[in-house]
C-alpha cells in the first residue's frame, strides 16, 4: 500500500513540476537503468512471439488446403457428371437422329431407353434398357443405335427389356450386300468377330461394301428385322477352295461395346394374313 501511495505521489509529482529539474533527473536515471533489461526481454522474447506466428500461420495455411482440397474434389466431380451427361445426351441424340432420318423403317415407331447393365461372356452379349411392355415393347422387336443395327428384344418386362446383341452367339440376322445384292447371315465367328455366312463364293462381294436387313421375303414367314436397316461394311472377303461359302467379316456400324442409349422398333401395323 505503501509503494502505490508513493508511486501516485511521484505522478502527481511528475505532471506538476517542470520539464527538469531533480525530480526529472530521477527519472531520467531510473529510465536509462532498466533500459537494458527492456532490450533483453525483448530479445528473449522475441523468438516466441515468431514461433507462435509460425505456427499460427502453419495452422492457417493448413486449414486453407483442407478447404481447397475438398473445393478440388467438389469440382473434379461436377465436371465427370457433366462429362457424363453431355455423354448421354450425345448418344440420345444419335438414337433420336434414326427417327427423323429418310431410312426409318415405314410402320415403326421408335422407343428409346437408356442402358443400366450389360453382361458380356464368351458366349453371350446383352443390355437392359429402360423401356418395357408398358411402352409397346414385344420381345422380338430390333434394336438400334442412331441408324445401325443393334440387336433384338429378347425378354420384355413392364419397365424393362432384355436385349441380345448382334455379337451373342445365338444372334443371326439375314442381310444384304447393297451393293452386289449377295445375300447370308451375319452372325458373330468363333473368334468374337461378326461374318456374314452362307454366301456361295460365286457371289461377288467387296471390301467396303455395306450390309443391311434383307427383311421379309415370304409374307407367310415374315422376318424380325426390317428391310433396310445398316448392321455393318465388309472388311475382309476372301474365297477358300476347301469352303463353298465365302469367307467375309465386318465391321458393326454401332460401337457394341460402349452403348449407353438405345432405339427399339416397334411395329405399328398388323402383318398381312398369310394365302
Amino acid at each position: 500500500m505503501a509503494l502505490v501511495l508513493v508511486a501516485l505521489a511521484f505522478l502527481t509529482i511528475s505532471f506538476r513540476s517542470p520539464t527538469s529539474g531533480a525530480l526529472h533527473g530521477i527519472e531520467g536515471a531510473g529510465s536509462s537503468a532498466l533500459r537494458p533489461f527492456q532490450i533483453a526481454a525483448s530479445r528473449v522474447a522475441q523468438p516466441f512471439r515468431d514461433a507462435y506466428d509460425y505456427f499460427d500461420g502453419l495452422a492457417n495455411a493448413k486449414s486453407e488446403n483442407a478447404k481447397l482440397k475438398k473445393d478440388v474434389a467438389y469440382w473434379r466431380s461436377q465436371a465427370l457428371l457433366n462429362a457424363e451427361a453431355a455423354q448421354q445426351e450425345k448418344s440420345l441424340a444419335r438414337a433420336l437422329h434414326y427417327h427423323e432420318g429418310a431410312t426409318f423403317p415405314k410402320h415403326y415407331r421408335y422407343v428409346t431407353g437408356r442402358v443400366i447393365s450389360s453382361s458380356a461372356s464368351p458366349f453371350a452379349r446383352s443390355l437392359v434398357i429402360t423401356a418395357g411392355a408398358s411402352e409397346g415393347i414385344k420381345a422380338g422387336s430390333p434394336v438400334v443405335s442412331g441408324d445401325a443395327l443393334v440387336g433384338l428384344v429378347s425378354n420384355v418386362y413392364p419397365d424393362t427389356s432384355f436385349v441380345t446383341l448382334l455379337s451373342d452367339a445365338q444372334s443371326v440376322v439375314p442381310a444384304v450386300d447393297l451393293q452386289t445384292h449377295a445375300s447370308g447371315v451375319v452372325r458373330p465367328s468363333s473368334a468374337g468377330t461378326l461374318i456374314l455366312d452362307q454366301v456361295n463364293k460365286q457371289l461377288p462381294v467387296n471390301v467396303g461394301d455395306q450390309l443391311v436387313t434383307q427383311g421379309t421375303i415370304n409374307k407367310c414367314y415374315p422376318d424380325l428385322y426390317p428391310y433396310g436397316v445398316p448392321i455393318g461394311r465388309v472388311t475382309y472377303a476372301h474365297a477358300s477352295d476347301t469352303s463353298s461359302f465365302l469367307q467375309i467379316e465386318l465391321q458393326p456400324l454401332a460401337d457394341l461395346s460402349s452403348l449407353q442409349a438405345v432405339s427399339v422398333l416397334v411395329s405399328t401395323k398388323k402383318p398381312p394374313p398369310c394365302k
